[in-house]
């Protein structure tokens, strides 16, 4: 291969190179290299280099200033224009100069004042050596001097301003009002602008009125409290556009409109809604005087178009409208709505006489407008408007109003004729007829006259083509009971009742469409059906008398919108036409004593239905539940002793009945007789061994050693009486043991015999949480797992969840929970309170009411709800223990421990519930 030879090999190195520098070598110098010649070369070499360096800086200095054009341009052509340019920029470059050197010539001073102030204090530190102490304390104070300058620069500041050498600028505003206050006419300077009709548009007042809009708007923007503003800043400054003309958008609108309605009006001169159409975008533009020059050729154009001449009549004044009116109706004698026009028109400037003659005009060219008539009639005083009746009947005689009007000016001979002869012109009509069975109502008929009219209405209106339904009727039947007219409302309802029913149809599907309509016409709070839905139960009752149900279903509906007489007539009735509903006697018994207080009518009743009904349990019960409520506990307990030793139906060859055997023992128990109490009992559960509460007595009479083996001899006899089992449990973790695994062995052995059975796992679950939350939770998944519907045991996992859970947990049990559990929404009103969120949590314990009145603990925990809030409202509380009375609960885990203690035997309901709310506050809170 070629062997390359470097090109700098065999030649003189360049002056001033010094071998291996690049790599850190140091240069040195040999005696060879010291000598005259060395030295002459070395300076000529050295004057080239500093002479091509002052060259670079130059060229560096020249070129570092984009402003220097010597280097740039120096080989450019110098012209006139160059020439004035740098006679402009140095005039430029003088006036900077100047305006800086008062600013430079001032720092120059203060930095010869600083030098010279540094060496006064540098001579005066060093006489500060011979000051003694007195000198050094007659120094004054810093503050002293402070205080002095803050003084002098008062001073000085009230100097200034009493000289009035200071001035602010003024506003155009401030100007302006100061031109109106000292009288000058402020209207010749301003700029005005005239347009095409003669409007004078003044600039200065559209100015002042988008200031005065503006000075609005920030006032109500401005937050008085803090101080700051909440200002949009892209729509209050556009706002101002809507103040005063329109935009320049809808002018441009307008034109557009304008020109098109100027083609049609043009095009087709006698289109009318052409010509409204054109003097109404005047209108919008607000030229009023072109508006009616446009719909006056409207007129000219179009003299047969009704809606023309009123247009016209509305955009002009009330004069020129007069005149208008007038030319309308010699070019349109029979347009009503022209003469309606004119007589408001008058009606308007309050001349009733010229109305009267306008309308009397109007029937002389339309003496068959029902309208004209019924506007004349009412201007006329009664006499006269039955002459005018009378005369319009005539002339338009298929006019129902003018009929029933006429009707009601006569006398009742009178109107009796003018309501046969309305009945002959319009078959058809059934306002004829039920107002002829008003006026037979109002005059005091029979009701079987209303009946026999109503009747003969409607077979006249099926056989003249005109026939109602049941429900028309019906409606029509409402109508008159909220015009006042009962007898008339319950002669429709009796007549239409039978519409609509096929001959296949039997008496109880009569009935029971007729109580669904009866339901649906049943009146809401302050509005009128009572009278309809009676008459409704009374055709349905008349057909069906021997259905219990159909009674029960009108009792309530008196009992909620009739008197206590009501009730009582229907009741009476009821037991004529079912003796032996045993039901329905309790029903009339229970409402002589509560709601009439009356304790001898009531024990008339249930002697009557014991005779009635001999054998009857319900009956003998209810009786001593009346003795023994009214304190006569004699009485009470020899019944009980008569009916322990009588045969009942269903209990033939026994002694009395289970339930008659429990009632003796806990009345007896009541009455502070507990050894008699359990001799009942344990004769009571020989004899029915299988009724798992008489061992609930016996147990509950007995010390807990007999209460264990009685309970005990009762799961043998009754092993799927949950109950039982839960008596058994709390006796054992119950007292100062707590034998929490002795009770734990009962309930699971329980839920064996009594699978599924959601109280036996709540029982469980809570005696688990009076020692451990985990483990509770832990057995109340298994328990949701067995009885996944279960709402008590969703509540009580609501209530043992953590806080941050509960209402997760609460969505899951409104999810699987029964729907309408009221426990479960009894435990959501209490989250709900738990928050203080308070309407809410008053609107879910009325929901819990509302889905079963008959629980007892929501009407308890609603009740201690409002007693607990901040501020109690005793109205509230009032009204709640007056609902709670209403629906007397006998259900709820705390509700039955309070309502069947001894001690609460005889209280009220309104006292059981304040005592249920007393348990309710030593359970779990959230």
């Amino acid at each position: 291969m070629y062997q390359i030879t470097k090109d700098f090999l065999g030649k003189p190195a360049p002056p001033g190179y010094i071998a291996g520098l690049g790599r850190g070598a140091t240069g040195f110098t040999t005696r060879s290299d010291i000598g005259p010649a060395r030295e002459a070369a070395a300076a000529k070499d050295a004057d080239k280099q500093q002479t091509q360096r002052s060259k670079d800086e130059e060229d560096e200095r020249r070129f570092a200033n984009a402003e220097n054009e010597e280097g740039l341009f120096s080989n450019m052509p110098y012209e006139e224009d160059d020439e004035e340019a740098d006679k402009v920029w140095a005039m430029i470059d003088a006036k900077m100069e100047e305006r800086h050197k008062g600013k430079q010539r001032t720092n120059d001073e203060d930095e010869s004042d600083k030098q010279e102030i540094d060496q006064q204090l540098h001579g005066l530190k060093r006489q500060l050596q011979g000051l003694t102490e007195d000198e050094w304390s007659a120094i004054p104070d810093v503050s002293q001097l402070a205080e002095t300058a803050a003084r002098a620069k008062r001073r000085r500041k009230t100097a200034v301003s009493r000289r009035g050498e200071r001035y602010s600028q003024v506003s155009d505003s401030t100007l302006v009002a100061g031109l109106g206050l000292a009288g000058h006419d402020q209207e010749i300077a301003v700029e005005t602008s005239k347009d095409e009709d003669g409007t004078v548009t003044n600039f200065l007042a559209l100015g002042q009125a988008r200031n005065d809009v503006l000075q609005m708007k920030l006032d109500q923007a401005g937050d008085s409290a803090s101080g700051k503003t909440t200002i949009d800043p892209r729509g209050y400054l556009t706002s101002l556009n809507t103040v005063g003309a329109q935009t320049a958008a809808e002018i441009g609108d307008i034109s557009r409109a304008r020109t098109l309605l100027k083609s049609v009006t043009q095009s087709s001169p006698k289109h009318a809604p052409g010509w409204i159409a054109a003097a109404r975008l005047e209108e919008v533009a607000q030229k009023m005087s072109k508006a009616r020059s446009i719909i006056a050729q409207g007129c000219e154009n179009c003299p047969q178009s009704e809606d023309v001449w009123l247009e016209a009549a509305r955009l002009n004044r009330r004069e020129d409208a007069r005149a208008v009116l007038a030319s309308a109706v010699r070019n349109l004698p029979r347009s009503v709505r022209v003469w309606e026009a004119a007589a408001e028109l008058e009606a308007t400037a309050g001349d009733v006489g010229a109305q009267r003659k306008v309308l009397r005009r109007a029937l002389e060219f339309v003496p068959t407008s029902v309208m004209l008539w019924k506007a004349a009639i009412a201007l006329e005083p009664p006499e006269d408007a039955r002459v005018l009746l009378a005369y319009a009947v005539e002339l338009v005689p298929l006019s129902v109003d003018l009929w029933l009007a006429l009707a009601r000016l006569e006398t009742y001979e009178k109107a009796q004729k003018v309501l046969n002869r309305a009945r002959r012109a319009v078959s058809t009509s059934r306002e004829i007829w039920i107002a002829a069975a008003r006026l037979e109502e109002q005059h005091g008929a029979a009701h079987v006259n209303i009946d026999r009219i109503m009747a003969k209405a409607v077979a006249s209106l099926a056989a003249s083509g005109a026939p109602m339904d049941r429900e028309q009727w019906f409606a029509q039947a409402l109508q008159c009971e909220e015009d006042g007219y009962s007898a008339t409302c319950r002669a429709i309802v009796a007549a239409a009742a039978d519409l609509g029913f096929d001959s296949d149809d039997t008496a109880e599907d009569r009935a029971g469409a007729w109580v669904a309509d009866a339901e649906r016409f049943e009146p809401q709070t302050g509005k009128p059906g009572v009278v309809t839905a009676r008459a409704i139960f009374a055709q349905a009752l008349a057909v069906q008398p021997g259905d219990v149900d159909l009674w029960r279903s009108a009792a309530d509906m008196e009992r909620s919108h009739g008197t206590a007489d009501d009730v009582d007539s229907l009741l009476r009735r009821a037991v004529q036409f079912c003796p032996q509903a045993e039901v329905l006697w309790l029903m009339a018994a229970k409402e002589k004593w509560t709601r009439q207080n009356d304790v001898a009518g009531a024990r008339v009743i249930l002697e009557e239905a014991f005779a009635a009904n001999a054998h009857s349990e319900a009956i003998v019960l209810a009786a001593v539940k009346l003795e023994s409520e009214t304190r006569q506990d004699a009485r009470a307990l020899a019944l009980l002793e008569r009916a322990r030793a009588s045969e009942f139906a269903g209990h033939a060859g026994t002694r009395g009945t289970a339930r008659v055997w429990m009632k003796s023992a806990v009345l007896m128990r009541q009455l502070g007789r507990p050894a008699d109490a359990l001799a009942v009992a344990r004769e009571g559960g020989a004899l029915f061994p299988n009724f798992y509460k008489l061992w609930l007595v016996q147990a509950q009479l007995q010390p807990p050693q007999d209460a264990r083996q009685t309970l005990s001899r009762a799961l043998k006899a009754c092993p799927r009486a949950p109950e039982l089992w839960i008596s058994a449990a709390r006796l054992e973790f119950a007292g100062p043991q707590r034998n929490l695994a002795r009770a734990r062995a009962i309930l699971e052995r329980a839920r064996v015999y009594v699978p599924r059975s959601p109280v036996l796992w709540l029982e469980a679950v809570l005696m688990e949480a009076e020692e451990s939350d985990s483990v509770a939770r832990a057995l109340l998944a298994r328990a949701l797992q067995e009885c996944p519907h279960a709402g008590v045991l969703w509540a009580t996992a609501i209530v043992l969840e953590p806080r941050a859970q509960r209402k997760a947990r609460s969505v899951d049990a409104l999810k699987h929970a029964e729907a309408h559990d009221p426990e479960v929404t009894v435990a959501v009103a209490r989250l709900f309170w738990a928050e203080h969120r308070v309407e809410k949590a008053r609107a879910w314990f009325e929901r819990a009411v509302r889905a079963d009145p008959d629980y007892g603990d929501a009407w308890a925990w609603w009740l201690r709800f409002e007693r607990e809030q901040r501020e109690p409202d005793p109205s509230s509380i009032a009204a709640v223990e007056e609902a709670c009375g209403r629906a007397e609960p006998r259900h709820g885990r705390y509700w039955q421990q309070a309502a069947k203690d001894p001690d609460n035997a005889w209280l009220p309901v309104a006292e059981i519930l304040h005592k249920t709310a007393e348990l309710l506050a030593t359970t779990r809170q959230l």
